[in-house]
């Protein structure tokens, strides 16, 4: 990883103010709900209450060899994809907790990653299974 800045992010950050936000990471259950209007209700409540949401932490679990079930997960996880950034959040925390097929897994992966990235969010892994994302 590059400790250096891009051009892009100097300019924005050198034309940076201090706010009054703190950021937070939110757990995915604590959200009551993936939808929209409930979505919309929290961001407004966060923000009220002086907080911006960095980060959407969810957990996985790949626990079936099955192109199907591995699907669903993927999916599942697509709705926290959304709801990120719906929320502002930047990034998208998923700890894997079992994978049985990781060829099954990466490819689903990857591609959730890159619907992240379209979104603005980037997604993470932070797991004890042996995964990571295509660079």
């Amino acid at each position: 990883m590059s400790t250096t800045h891009s051009p892009k992010v100097e300019r924005a950050v050198s034309a940076c103010r201090p706010a009054d936000v703190t950021s937070v990471r939110l757990d995915a259950t604590a959200l009551e709900s993936t939808a929209p209007s409930y979505l919309r209700d929290l961001k407004a409540e966060l923000a009220d209450e002086g907080y911006q949401p960095a980060t959407l932490a969810v957990t996985a679990c790949f626990d079936e060899d099955c192109s199907l079930a591995t699907q669903t997960e993927a999916d599942h996880l697509r709705e926290y994809v959304r709801a990120a950034a719906f929320l502002g959040a930047s990034r998208l925390a998923v700890d894997v907790d079992t994978v049985a097929a990781p060829e099954k897994v990466r490819p689903a992966l990857d591609a959730l990653a890159e619907r992240a990235d379209r979104e603005g969010v980037r997604l993470t892994l932070t797991d004890d299974a042996d995964l990571s994302l295509s660079p």
